[in-house]
């Protein structure tokens, strides 16, 4: 996603060069008609540009940065039914790991980089329903902070104790509840209500900041990263199988 010759790039290049080709073209209409783009070379230009997906913008990013949340707060979903059932048999590396992601590509940069730094504030000025949540959800997040830190401390050992399963299983179900219904609400109607107090020009503007923090917090791929170490941890966890999680068929009325 994060690339250095990013779609973003590409797009804005190829625009470039589509202009340059229509001045040169203006200038000698009627001697160098040839200079314009043949139909033929237009429409696979724009096939290509439809098969590369198009740009990523900074909603859809804020959007598929939850989905790799939502994957964590499933960890814990799991985790907290084995702890409960015999703390023993829960990997505490996995749980380590799963709260190291959520601490560093959730609270440090989603939350703290995107949310805080420029959702919160404009849908505050503009008021509505969606500035009616903003402090709560800043809140939440400190909330959120301090159960990341309690997992974080708990599942440091190689094993979980007896002592701390039952506190530990209420702290995730906690967790996964406000979460759940938090990135709801700013799916719906936080991050669109953002969208509408920008223009066209200073959405594409953020689109290319968001990716620019995203670099400096990351390096180059850091969505990619993300995606590939919750990946990691559900096959840890026997949790990688989509299939397992299909509903069965709902009893005879």
């Amino acid at each position: 996603m994060k690339l250095i010759g990013t779609r973003r790039e590409f797009l804005r290049s190829s625009a470039a060069a589509a202009g340059t080709s229509l001045l040169l073209s203006a200038c000698g209409r009627g001697t160098a008609t040839q200079s314009e783009p043949r139909a033929d070379e237009q429409a696979s230009a724009k096939k290509e540009n439809n098969e590369m997906g198009g740009e990523v913008t900074a909603t859809e990013d804020l959007m598929r940065e939850h989905g790799v949340l939502r994957r964590a707060l499933l960890v814990y979903t799991a985790a907290a039914a084995k702890v409960r059932g015999e703390h023993s048999s829960v990997v505490a590396d996995a749980l380590q790991k799963t709260a190291t992601l959520f601490r560093d590509f959730g609270e440090e940069y989603h939350e703290k980089k995107l949310e805080e730094a420029y959702i919160f504030p404009a849908v505050k000025k503009a008021g509505g329903l969606a500035a009616t949540y903003a402090d709560i959800l800043i809140v939440q997040h400190a909330s959120g902070r301090e159960i990341t830190d309690y997992i974080l401390a708990v599942t440091r050992g190689a094993k979980l104790g007896a002592t701390n399963s039952e506190p530990l299983a209420k702290a995730m179900d906690a967790l996964v509840l406000m979460y759940r219904n938090h990135a709801a609400r700013e799916d719906t109607i936080v991050f669109p209500a953002w969208k509408q107090t920008l223009t066209a020009e200073e959405l594409d503007e953020m689109n290319d900041k968001f990716e620019d923090i995203e670099r400096e917090q990351f390096g180059e791929d850091g969505y990619e990263n993300a995606v590939k170490q919750i990946a990691d941890i559900e096959s840890s966890l026997g949790l990688a199988d989509l299939e397992q999680f299909t509903a069965p068929p709902p009893p005879k009325p």
